[in-house]
């Protein structure tokens, strides 16, 4: 396995930056490891998905986001 896959999209996250799929249907769209600070309501660091419509959600992979080979960094 090589650049592109889904281990490498969560090692850019946890080097902190946002990354995409090239094969997602809506414009702009993201994911970002959140890591919580002292404030936070979360104890343990999760991934959050910036969606086309400027909203922020918690975010889960599907098995086709795990096994794609299409994973790029977002550049906004």
């Amino acid at each position: 396995m090589g650049e592109n896959n889904f281990g490498w999209a969560i090692q850019c996250l946890k080097d902190g930056r946002q990354m995409q799929r090239a094969g997602w249907n809506g414009k702009n769209m993201y994911i970002e490891l959140q890591v919580p600070d002292y404030n936070s309501k979360m104890s343990l660091p999760f991934i959050f998905m910036k969606t086309a419509d400027e909203n922020k959600v918690p975010w889960l992979a599907s098995q086709t986001d795990m096994l794609a080979m299409d994973w790029q960094e977002y550049q906004g």
